[in-house]
């Protein structure tokens, strides 16, 4: 059931005449499949795949002293960023816990691109703007309305793009955004994906929006290039334990909990959330996130479902899928941080039967070299 206030990508029009499977995603209408959802999932597991994340925000913040102002907002450390590099980072509240997980790119000596979940636009931007009043000559501006973006991601990008640019510069490196003309459109090209493939994703005026679109499918045919829906993108990012936010993160998780202390630097004097992540660091938290397979064929997990080890409820599960590579039940759970060793087994109760899994390292899927 679609609202009236739901929002389009400036790429709706395409999804329709492509045929595509429209929902309702985060107060956005989504393509969630065009074929279907393991379809596209294996195209980009083997080929290439372009999912539309126009929906996603686009803050620029400029000005002196604005890299210093953001390392007292994220986690990660702003100062370790040259120019054109990014790194994933969180914003969270006086609590520690997760407003936002987020890429941040230098695009100048004091100036960055910040890329927000599509759902978290408003609140990231108020929140941000809340804390840069009281630093005079910083402005942030929410460009996220005037820009749109693909991800175009499988073991194929480097083949489509090396073709597409011939002649007139080559992709950046991993983690890295650089500023590219094809056929005279300006695009922004960040090496980064959400996938666990080699891919980028690119930036790009919403009014080329269309005309960037059509030209990737056309000359991505060779390539096996397919457009590709929410679905995959889901399946895709669960298999690497990429987190989701509002799922696997949110304002009463901190980011210790959810295993991705690695983009905190406690090293750093000052941040919003600081002392609690440092805390928790140091005495350990009561739940962590774990990532699970299930054993054997069954039903597939689900978020909310409760888990049992040992007949006493220890967790709740945040993501769940049957995954497409590996063909069993897979997701992602909250539990007791004394049950939550890897290769413990554990129960997922599916619709009032408990079903047998095992916790797993992360990630779930891992890459044949």
């Amino acid at each position: 059931m679609t609202d009236p206030a739901d929002k389009k990508t400036p790429l709706y029009e395409e999804h329709v005449r492509l045929g595509a499977k429209i929902v309702p995603f985060g107060g956005w209408l989504m393509p969630v499949h065009y074929t279907s959802i393991v379809d596209e999932h294996q195209t980009v597991r083997t080929n290439v795949g372009m999912f539309d994340i126009s929906h996603m925000g686009q803050f620029v913040v400029a000005g002196i002293g604005a890299g210093a102002w953001l390392n007292e907002m994220l986690t990660n450390n702003i100062d370790k960023l040259g120019n054109g590099q990014g790194q994933y980072s969180f914003l969270l509240n006086e609590s520690g816990g997760v407003i936002d997980d987020l890429i941040a790119y230098r695009i100048g000596p004091e100036e960055f691109l910040l890329v927000v979940n599509a759902s978290k636009i408003d609140e990231d931007f108020a929140w941000l703007d809340q804390h840069r009043k009281s630093h005079d000559g910083i402005s942030l501006h929410n460009r996220s309305a005037d820009y749109g973006a693909v991800a175009i991601q499988g073991p194929r990008t480097v083949e489509l793009f090396t073709a597409l640019l011939s002649g007139g510069g080559e992709l950046p490196g991993r983690n890295r955004l650089a500023d590219l003309l094809l056929d005279q459109i300006p695009l922004s090209v960040a090496r980064t994906g959400y996938t666990g493939e080699d891919g980028v994703e690119v930036f790009f005026r919403a009014a080329d929006a269309a005309k960037v679109w059509n030209l990737f499918l056309q000359r991505g045919v060779e390539f096996g290039l397919k457009p590709c829906g929410l679905g995959a993108r889901d399946t895709l990012r669960l298999e690497m334990c990429y987190p989701l936010n509002g799922s696997d993160l949110s304002a009463e998780r901190n980011p210790i909990e959810a295993g991705l202390g690695f983009f905190v630097d406690l090293n750093k004097p000052k941040f919003i959330g600081r002392d609690i992540l440092a805390a928790t660091k140091q005495h350990g938290s009561p739940e962590k996130l774990v990532a699970f397979r299930m054993n054997g064929k069954g039903p597939p997990p689900r978020p909310h479902y409760s888990v049992f080890a040992d007949g006493t409820r220890i967790g709740e599960v945040t993501s769940g899928t049957l995954s497409p590579s590996l063909n069993y039940g897979i997701g992602m759970a909250y539990v007791s941080a004394a049950s939550g060793a890897i290769g413990r087994g554990i129960d997922i109760e599916i619709r009032g039967t408990k079903f047998p899994a095992t916790i797993e390292k992360k990630p779930l899927y891992k890459k044949q070299p």
